[in-house]
């Protein structure tokens, strides 16, 4: 008499029925992990963001240390309370709350409109943080309000940040490298002319070549540069001068010599020149619609140099 033989559709079953529920509890997991890693997540891209609008500004150096103006230089500091730098060494690493007080109490977030005037959030009814988050992929410079930063001077002791003050302005970046789109800040100083900094907190593009834009070795060619160009002449017209940085195929040295176009170009990077026209245009992109701004900006410089 032959052994009965074991049931295989039961088996394959109660196996598929096992499956499933396995991926069941392994996708519940997974959702439950997104969910509870998004607001931290969130928060220390804020962060990284944050640091890289202070390494733009001079306020933060690519190493982790403070920065402070002395004399034209800047010089390692270190935090002391209330957002009050002193001056420090290399080895004075802020800690996170360090960095938060002094992000809030430097860098000041307001808002310019298509013609050049200064308004805030609260006189233009707009939600600071629904207007940070919506427009930040596609690009406050296309709103008709856009979007700025004070660089405010190094508090004093006992004295509340003084809004007067003003070291520069921050203008946030973005555009599209080689593979995916880039985003970076642009410092410039209240002459609406001269670079202080400027950083890339967010690309994609190929490591050791287009993702040089967020080095501090090719970074460190910025400052000083201007932003409109001068004229064959030496002169420039700042209602009609092209308006942003250009990065060269090459060295500038080689490129442009010594002529006005080179104050407003950076050497390019080997092996990467489709991302140095991505940079390039999104400076011409972004800063096209602050012109009146930055104008606005010069001709307050230039009244006030006068005696």
């Amino acid at each position: 008499m032959s052994e009965p033989q074991p049931s295989a559709p039961t088996s394959n079953a109660k196996t598929i029925l096992f499956m499933v529920l396995l991926s069941f509890v392994c996708a519940l997991i997974l959702s439950v992990l997104a969910s509870v890693l998004a607001k931290p997540k969130e928060i220390a891209k804020d962060l990284d963001r944050s640091k890289e609008m202070m390494i733009a500004a001079k306020i933060l150096d690519y190493h982790g240390y403070f920065l402070l103006s002395s004399h034209g230089k800047y010089i390692p500091a270190k935090y002391t309370k209330d957002g009050i730098l002193v001056p420090g060494s290399p080895n004075d690493i802020p800690t996170r709350d360090q960095l938060i007080d002094v992000y809030k109490k430097r860098l000041i977030p307001f808002l310019v409109t298509d013609q050049g005037d200064v308004t805030t959030f609260e006189k233009a009814k707009i939600n600071p943080d629904d207007y940070l988050s919506d427009y930040r992929k596609t690009g406050y410079y296309k709103q008709p309000f856009k979007l700025i930063y004070k660089i405010l001077a190094n508090p004093q002791e006992g004295k509340p940040a003084d809004e007067s003050q003003i070291e520069g302005y921050v203008i946030p970046v973005n555009g599209f490298g080689l593979w995916d789109a880039i985003y970076g800040y642009l410092a410039i100083k209240p002459d609406g002319d001269t670079i202080i900094g400027i950083s890339w907190y967010d690309q994609k593009e190929t490591p050791g070549l287009g993702a040089n834009i967020a080095e501090e070795p090719w970074q460190s060619l910025f400052p000083n540069k201007l932003i409109f160009q001068e004229s064959p002449d030496g002169q420039t017209n700042f209602k009609t001068a092209p308006l942003g940085i250009t990065v060269v195929k090459g060295k500038v040295a080689e490129v442009l010599g010594n002529s006005p176009k080179a104050k407003s170009a950076v050497d390019g990077m080997a092996g990467a020149t489709l991302t140095g026209n991505g940079v390039t245009d999104a400076y011409k992109d972004v800063l096209g619609p602050y012109r009146p701004f930055l104008i606005k900006l010069h001709q307050e410089h230039e009244k006030n140099k006068k005696p």
